[in-house]
């Protein structure tokens, strides 16, 4: 069964993260997504290794387990945008395409000719989307920018860590992947417009302000109160006792969301009394007394293992977790049971591993049609479907140097 964006097609002019996770989204969805790279080198994350795939004999190949996390499905086709043949190839390529999603620095691709105001005039219906580190306006627009940098400009660092520790960012690129996510949503947005009315438009995506608009909660509290959220490890700014402890061998995360849970935390633990108190009854009590109150859970949690913390938490139905290393992760039974991991048939590596995409429709289900491809693996197929190039014109394109 076809993919929901099955018929639609993305020109991807991105590399690194944000960009790829979007366009990856979008192919898992259905959609052809041409993945246009330089020749010699492609996208910057092929080399960003170790580690590498293995092949079927458990060699690294030169294909990074970066570059795979983020390019699933999508066709490679090498075109050098420096020479004006490869740019005509381009333009002519977005002629026959819905989507073109791009993150070169602002204004970066006027000199090719390949800026939304001039693949509008060729092609009116095209959906443009950029994404830069600031966005299109205002006064760090022509800044480069990263993730790391984002996560420290955005406030997100200055809310995670140790309160008396360094601040610290998320171990994921997550302004990337966030980005990468609101990306893919605009773009559908874009193409429902698209579809009613035979025009395109125009998205600029800035990793800052996903990153602001990502703070949640935290930015409420300011919003709400005047004062800035600190650092609190894994304790919750609204929420006690919502955070890791330590057990008499190890740490788990005990999760308790409202009143009831607390009251059957307490009667499982033998302090009914912490329960009854005045300072503890309501969950804001708790919040505003998490000082007096921690450190008697604390002392409660090293009583037993986090095995039996676990199964006696779950049979009454108070949230609880292990903190899992990634390894433990996949061999977690929920996680094998909703197959989380994929193999994916690949020209090197036999199969390679992946991860499976989150969203389950029970209509138009998520199909992997391949892994992530070889560099320049696809040009000649998408040059001649939908140029009309034939084997002569390839071969004077790629001894001109213009494709690879």
């Amino acid at each position: 069964m076809a993919g929901p964006l099955a018929g639609f097609r993305v020109l991807d002019l991105s590399r690194i993260l944000a960009g790829p996770w979007a366009s990856q989204m979008l192919a898992d969805l259905g959609a052809e997504v041409i993945k246009i790279e330089r020749p010699g080198s492609g996208d910057d994350t092929r080399g960003w290794g170790p580690p590498y795939m293995p092949d079927e004999e458990g060699r690294p190949t030169s294909e990074s387990a970066y570059f795979h996390g983020a390019n699933r499905g999508k066709r490679s086709v090498c075109i050098n945008m420096s020479q004006t043949e490869g740019q005509s190839l381009i333009q002519e390529l977005a002629c026959h395409c819905d989507v073109l999603i791009e993150n070169f620095k602002v204004g970066g691709l006027k000199k090719y000719g390949l800026d939304y105001d001039s693949l509008k005039a060729i092609n009116p219906a095209l959906v443009y989307c950029s994404i830069t580190g600031f966005g299109q306006t205002g006064p760090y627009a022509a800044r480069a920018g990263y993730d790391f940098m984002i996560q420290a400009m955005g406030g997100m660092m200055s809310v995670t860590g140790e309160a008396d520790g360094q601040p610290m960012k998320i171990g994921v690129a997550l302004a990337d992947v966030l980005t990468g996510l609101y990306a893919a949503n605009a773009i559908q947005a874009a193409l429902i417009h698209q579809r009613a009315s035979g025009e395109g438009q125009y998205i600029d995506m800035a990793l800052l302000d996903v990153q602001v608009a990502t703070l949640a909660n935290q930015a409420m509290n300011y919003l709400a109160s005047g004062n800035n959220p600190g650092r609190l490890g894994n304790a919750h700014p609204n929420i006690v006792p919502y955070q890791a402890f330590q057990t008499g061998d190890g740490h788990i995360i005990l999760a308790v969301g409202n009143d009831a849970q607390f009251e059957r935390f307490c009667e499982l633990a033998g302090r009914q009394d912490l329960a009854a108190d005045e300072r503890f009854r309501k969950n804001s009590d708790r919040v505003k007394h998490r000082l007096e109150l921690i450190p008697q859970i604390a002392d409660i949690m090293l009583q037993k293992s986090s095995a039996q913390w676990l199964e006696a938490l779950n049979a009454k139905g108070i949230p609880c977790g292990p903190i899992n290393n990634i390894g433990e992760v996949f061999d977690d039974p929920q996680v094998e049971s909703r197959g989380l991991r994929l193999e994916l048939e690949h020209p090197l590596a036999g199969s390679v591993a992946s991860v499976a995409n989150p969203i389950r429709l029970s209509q138009t289900p998520i199909e992997y049609r391949q892994a992530p491809p070889l560099l320049g693996q696809h040009t000649d197929e998408v040059l001649g479907r939908l140029l009309s190039l034939d084997a002569m014109a390839l071969a004077q394109l790629r001894a001109e140097g213009t494709i690879a």
